[in-house]
C-alpha cells in the first residue's frame, strides 16, 4: 500500500445544485372574484350607505366592481356633485370566512384621471417670488442657503484681516457664497439695467465711461456698478459696465437751429370771429330804456 495520501479529485468534492427557481416563488397571487361582495344585494347596500352620507342627488350609476384582497372588495358610484365632475363615490365592502353577508367598511369621495384636483401644496417659503415682499413681511430664516456662507472674524494678520474687510464682510455671521454670487451677478446682467436691454442698445455710450457710475466693491466691481445720475432711470441701481442710457455725463446733442431773423406778422383778413347773439334782447331793452328817457325829457321841457 502506497504512504502516499489520496487526494479527492474535483470531481469526488460534494457540490452544492444550483438553487432551483422556486414557482411559488414567482406565483403573483391573484385575487379571485367573490361573488357575495359583487352580488347585487351587496351593490345596493353599498349604495345605501353612500346616499345616506352624500348631499341629495349627488349619487350617479353604478360604475364597476373592483377586488381589493381577498373578501374585500370596493364599489363605485358616479359622482353628480357639481364641484366634482368625474369623482366617483367609493364604498369597500368586505365579509368574514364563510359568511354569506356581506359588510360596509367605509366611503370616500376618490378623484379619477380627468378629475380636477388642487395643485399641490407649496410651503409658504417655497411660495413667496422675488418682488412679493411688503412693508411689514419677513422672511423665513434658512440656515442652509447655499447663496450664503460663514462671515469671518478678525485674525490679527493685517493681510488677511484687510482681505476680509474688503472682499468678505468682517464681522457679519453670514456672507455671500461664490454661488450666490454668480446668481445676482447673471441676474443683473440678463435684466433691465444688462447690456441687451432697449434703452442700452439705442444709449450713445456705455456706462464704463460715464462720470455717475460708481464701481462696486469686490470682485463685482469687475462688471457691475451703482448709477448716481437723478436724470437716468436707473438711479441707484446697480447697472452693468456694459448698460447705457441718455443720461451718460459725456453724451451731448445737437443743438436747434437759430433763425437768422424773425418774419413779420401776417394779418389774416378771411378769418371770421363768432359771438354768441342774446336774439337781440339786448338791444330792444336799450331802445326802450332811450326812449322813455326821451319822453321824459320832453315832459320837463314843456
Amino acid at each position: 500500500m502506497s504512504d502516499v495520501p489520496s487526494v479527492p479529485s474535483a470531481a469526488s468534492e460534494p457540490v452544492e445544485p444550483a438553487p432551483a427557481s422556486s414557482p411559488k416563488a414567482r406565483r403573483v397571487k391573484v385575487v379571485k372574484n367573490d361573488a357575495v361582495l359583487a352580488a347585487d344585494a351587496a351593490r345596493d347596500m353599498a349604495r345605501a350607505a353612500v346616499v345616506e352620507i352624500a348631499y341629495r342627488d349627488t349619487v350617479g350609476e353604478h360604475v364597476r366592481f373592483e377586488m381589493n384582497s381577498e373578501r374585500l372588495g370596493t364599489h363605485y358610484f358616479a359622482s353628480l356633485a357639481k364641484g366634482y365632475p368625474d369623482w366617483q363615490w367609493a364604498v369597500s365592502v368586505a365579509r368574514a370566512p364563510r359568511a354569506k353577508v356581506a359588510t360596509v367598511c367605509e366611503t370616500n369621495l376618490v378623484p379619477t384621471a380627468s378629475s380636477i384636483l388642487a395643485p399641490e401644496w407649496v410651503p409658504w417659503a417655497d411660495r413667496l417670488a422675488p418682488g412679493d415682499l411688503s412693508a411689514g413681511d419677513v422672511l423665513p430664516y434658512k440656515e442652509d442657503d447655499p447663496r450664503l456662507e460663514g462671515g469671518f472674524e478678525a485674525t490679527g494678520n493685517e493681510d488677511v484681516d484687510q482681505v476680509a474687510i474688503f472682499e468678505l464682510g468682517l464681522g457679519r455671521a453670514r456672507v455671500l457664497s461664490a454661488e450666490g454670487r454668480d446668481e445676482a451677478a447673471q441676474r443683473w446682467y440678463d435684466g433691465e439695467n444688462g447690456p441687451s436691454s432697449d434703452i442700452a442698445r439705442k444709449a450713445p455710450a456705455p456706462c464704463a465711461t460715464c462720470g455717475y457710475f460708481l464701481p462696486m466693491a469686490g470682485v463685482l466691481r469687475q462688471q457691475f456698478g451703482v448709477c448716481a445720475n437723478d436724470w437716468s432711470p436707473a438711479d441707484g441701481k446697480v447697472v452693468a459696465l456694459d448698460f447705457g442710457c441718455g443720461a451718460h455725463s459725456e453724451a451731448d446733442m445737437e443743438a436747434p437751429q437759430a433763425h437768422d431773423h424773425q418774419d413779420a406778422p401776417v394779418l389774416d383778413e378771411l378769418d371770421v370771429d363768432l359771438e354768441v347773439s342774446d336774439g337781440g334782447k339786448g338791444a330792444r331793452e336799450n331802445t326802450e330804456h332811450e326812449n322813455t328817457e326821451h319822453e321824459n325829457t320832453e315832459h320837463d321841457e314843456a
